[in-house]
């Protein structure tokens, strides 16, 4: 039996910390030869560089959001697909050690997606994706006597937690579909490609979401609505979504709506940057955690001011401890460290009505 099963991407990322390269920034210039950020990295033509030893972790939606619920106290799944290859054996490998259990497909055309991830000493990094089989997801590997279980863990009805990535629509729809006829909850991260599907084309994975979250520019980017009038924002996705809508805003915090109440929090002191690299995971996966473990194993249709404050705290706590390891899900914490720690105690949460 299962309380949840995390559904996405998985990779094997290398870290390589990029003192090596040399930031240049000219916005104007830049811009024009294809540099959107106005930034770029340079190294020379041609040398040979000393670096310091990689570090090499597991990563990925489904991966990372599996770690936190596990280290949550949950029954934990996760379905993904790997190649049929050294990493992907790294990948089954990881989500075992985090006492999970890997419903992983494997391709036997494709290799597993492999990053390479130069990190600056601010934290901030630049990504090299090499996708190979990730997200190319079929109907007919989908595990539903797998996710069958999910009505018999010590949650009732179970959840699923969906990170899009990659994955095409027509599997997606089947999932949601099969998530409404065996009434399990489920909470959307949606990825920029299913995004840019546009918001009438994903209104029915909406449509049936208990939780959505995607940061401010995903927002405005779905709805068509200016990045500064948040309230419009939410009241577009708020006729859309089931449940609740979760916008992060960076170092801002993040707001959550339930169509009725805004509540917005800020953020915990970042003691340490280290590696940006799965915070929005972190965050995302947290805030469901600390829903599930307010609800005491019922399935509310509704949430109180209290339930969100502390599935707020807690996705905060898990993305502000994940940014001080590098990994994007080396940080993440347990239950218990999460209620230990005076860290996370203090929180100030501002609710306005829509």
């Amino acid at each position: 039996m299962y309380d949840i099963i995390t559904i996405g991407t998985v990779s094997v990322d290398t870290f390589i910390k990029e003192n090596f390269l040399k930031t240049v920034s000219d916005r104007k210039h830049l811009a024009k030869i294809g540099f959107k950020t106005g930034k770029a990295q340079c190294l020379s033509f041609g040398s040979k560089i000393e670096i310091e030893a990689p570090q090499i972790h597991v990563g990925g939606g489904a991966y990372n959001a599996a770690v936190t619920f596990s280290r949550a106290g949950f029954k934990t799944a996760s379905f993904f697909n790997v190649g049929d290859d050294n990493d992907g054996k790294i990948i089954v490998g990881a989500i075992k050690k985090e006492k999970a259990t890997p419903l992983a497909v494997v391709d036997k055309n494709k290799p597993t997606a492999h990053s390479f991830i130069l990190l600056s000493k601010n934290g901030e990094r630049t990504i090299l994706v090499s996708r190979g089989c990730s997200g190319a997801i079929e109907k007919r590997e989908i595990p539903f006597n797998e996710l069958l279980r999910l009505r018999s863990g010590q949650v009732r009805t179970g959840w699923a937690y969906v990170v899009s990535g990659n994955i095409p629509f027509f599997t997606l729809k089947s999932l949601f579909d099969f998530f409404k006829r065996n009434k399990i909850s489920v909470a959307l991260a949606p990825s920029k490609d299913l995004i840019q599907l546009g918001l009438r084309k994903i209104s029915p994975l909406l449509n049936y979401s208990k939780v959505v979250t995607l940061n401010r520019e995903e927002a405005s980017y779905l709805t068509g609505i200016s990045y500064f009038k948040k309230e419009k924002i939410f009241k577009v996705l708020d006729k859309h979504v089931d449940g609740l809508v979760v916008m992060t805003d960076g170092s801002k915090g993040a707001y959550v709506s339930d169509g009725r109440t805004l509540f917005e929090c800020g953020i915990f002191e970042e003691k340490k940057i280290v590696d940006r690299t799965g915070a929005g995971d972190a965050f995302g996966s947290g805030f469901v955690a600390g829903l599930i473990e307010t609800a005491n194993n019922k399935q509310p249709t509704t949430y109180n001011k209290k339930q969100v404050e502390y599935a707020l705290r807690r996705a905060e706590a898990n993305a502000t401890a994940v940014i001080g390891k590098v990994g994007a899900a080396e940080g993440v914490l347990t239950k218990n460290n999460f209620l230990s720690d005076k860290r996370w105690k203090h929180f100030p949460l501002k609710t306005a009505k829509l």
